[in-house]
C-alpha cells in the first residue's frame, strides 16, 4: 500500500513539473488569473465526468455504510490551495521561477514540523531526507542567489499554506470520498481564480483558445488527474514522505524545460536532483522493510 501510494505522488509530481512548461507557454498572451481560470474550469468538467464515472462505487459504498462525503473537506481544501495559487502567481510578478520552486518546497521542512504539532510521530529517516531534498532543492533552483525580494516573501507564505494543504489532505483523504473532495477543491480554485481574473485581467475568448492546449494539459492532466492522485496517494503515504515525493515536481519541471524548451541543465542542477533523488530513497527504507516483514 505504501508503494502504491508512492507511486501516485510521484505521477502527481511529474504532471505538475511538466505542467510549468504548460503554464509558461500558455500564459504567453494570458494573465496568470485568466490562465488559472481556464484550466480550473476544465479541471472541474473533466472530474464531473469522473464523479459521475464512479457512481457505481459510490453507491456500493452507501450501501455497505462505507461511504463519506467529500464536499465539505473540500471546501476547506479549496480555500487553502485558492491562497496558495494566487499567492504564488503574484508572486511571480517580483521574484524569479527558480527562487519560487524553492522557497514553495520549504513545505519539506514545514510539513513534518505541522505533523509533529499535530501530534504525528515523524522518524529521523524522514529529517535526514527531508534536509538531503532542501539542499538538492538549493543546488536545482538558487543558483547562488540569495538576496530576498517582496515576492520571495509572499512565496514564502504561500509555502505556509501549501504545507496546511498537504496536512489538510492528510487528515481527510482516508476518511471521505475522494473525488468529491477534489472536485470540490477544484471548484473553489475555478470560481475564485475567475472572480480574480474579471477583476484585476482583461479577459478575452482568443487568447484564451490559442492557448487550448496549455490549458487543457494544465486543466486535466493538472488540476483533474494529479490532485486527484494527491489524494488517493495521500491514503497510504505519510505527511513527511508525501512532502518530500510531491516536491520532485521542480525536478520534473527543470527536466521537462530542458527537453521541451531547450533549456540546459547544469553539473550543479544534476547534483540537486540526485540529492532530492537520495533523499527520497532515504524515506522508503523503513515502510518497505515493514512491507517486506508483513508479506513473509
Amino acid at each position: 500500500m505504501h508503494l502504491r501510494g508512492n507511486l501516485m505522488l510521484l505521477l502527481a509530481a511529474f504532471i505538475w513539473g511538466t505542467t510549468f512548461v504548460a503554464q509558461m507557454v500558455g500564459m504567453d498572451g494570458l494573465g496568470p488569473f485568466t490562465y488559472a481560470a481556464a484550466r480550473y474550469i476544465l479541471g472541474l468538467l473533466f472530474l464531473v465526468g469522473l464523479w459521475y464515472a464512479w457512481r457505481g462505487s459510490r453507491e456500493g459504498a452507501k450501501r455497505a455504510g462505507t461511504y463519506r462525503p467529500g464536499w465539505k473537506a473540500g471546501l476547506g481544501a479549496g480555500c487553502i490551495m485558492m491562497v496558495a495559487t494566487s499567492l504564488q502567481q503574484v508572486a511571480m510578478l517580483y521574484t524569479t521561477a527558480g527562487k519560487t520552486a524553492f522557497i514553495t518546497a520549504l513545505y519539506i521542512i514545514f510539513v513534518p514540523l505541522g505533523a509533529v504539532l499535530l501530534g504525528k510521530r515523524i522518524h529521523p529517516e524522514n529529517w535526514a531526507g527531508a534536509a538531503m531534498a532542501l539542499l538538492g532543492l538549493y543546488f536545482l533552483s538558487i543558483h547562488g542567489a540569495v538576496s530576498l525580494s517582496f515576492g520571495d516573501g509572499l512565496v514564502f507564505i504561500s509555502a505556509l499554506f501549501w504545507t496546511g494543504h498537504i496536512l489538510f489532505i492528510d487528515r481527510f483523504a482516508s476518511l471521505v470520498d475522494p473525488i468529491e473532495l477534489s472536485l470540490t477543491q477544484v471548484g473553489v480554485c475555478a470560481a475564485g481564480s475567475l472572480i480574480a481574473a474579471i477583476g484585476f485581467e482583461t479577459v478575452a475568448v482568443q487568447p484564451v483558445l490559442n492557448a487550448w492546449f496549455a490549458i487543457f494539459y494544465g486543466g486535466v492532466m493538472s488540476a483533474g488527474v494529479a490532485f486527484t492522485l494527491q489524494i488517493l496517494g495521500q491514503k497510504y503515504a505519510e505527511p513527511g514522505q508525501a512532502a518530500i515525493i510531491m516536491s520532485f515536481e521542480a525536478v520534473f519541471g527543470v527536466l521537462s524545460s530542458w527537453l521541451l524548451l531547450g533549456e540546459r541543465m547544469t553539473a550543479v542542477q544534476i547534483l540537486g536532483c540526485a540529492l532530492m533523488l537520495a533523499g527520497m530513497i532515504v524515506t522508503q527504507v523503513r515502510p518497505l522493510l515493514e512491507d517486506r516483514r508483513r508479506t513473509s
